[in-house]
């Protein structure tokens, strides 16, 4: 029998890294430490963070500062710039990990599929032929071959470079 062994997902599993009694997308922002947060990128309405918990390598969020479930609440100065960094991001994924296509999309409300359900963001995972096996289907597992800090310290550089 072979064994995978990813000991960073017992933290995910067992509710070491609980959720905060309030939003995190509301408080890492606040924080200075972006490499630790996983903040790739701030805007003046927007910021980009790894998803802590991914379902591939590269997997980003675009997140909205304000604190809201609903589209409709969100201004048009918001919007325009959640869709420029989704350009951005889509960009910056294509040119470092070269994937054979994306999945971007938003699980909103729980039968969604929103992890975060209270505050609006967009995954952008890049997609690679064949990465889809039995994995996750079988064994409830995805296999992310590389680590967040490395993830970050791969994909930072290039969101610097367009502040």
């Amino acid at each position: 029998m072979k064994r995978l062994w990813a000991p960073w997902r017992m933290k995910y599993i067992s509710g070491i890294s609980k959720k905060d009694d309030g939003c995190i997308f509301c408080s890492k922002p606040l924080e200075t430490d972006d490499k630790s947060n996983l903040i790739l990128h701030r805007g003046d309405k927007n910021f980009v963070i790894l998803n802590a918990f991914p379902y591939s390598n590269g997997h980003v969020l675009i997140v909205p500062y304000v604190h809201t479930s609903e589209l409709d609440m969100l201004d048009e100065a918001v919007s325009r710039e959640s869709w420029r960094l989704l350009v951005l991001c889509k960009k910056v994924l294509a040119k470092v990990y070269k994937p054979d296509g994306f999945n971007i999309g938003m699980n909103i409300g729980r039968s969604a599929g929103a992890g975060i359900e209270q505050h609006l963001h967009i995954h952008i995972v890049p997609r690679w032929h064949g990465d889809v096996n039995f994995m996750p289907v079988m064994s409830d597992t995805r296999v992310i071959s590389q680590d967040l800090g490395d993830t970050y310290d791969l994909l930072a550089p290039h969101f610097s470079l367009c502040s």
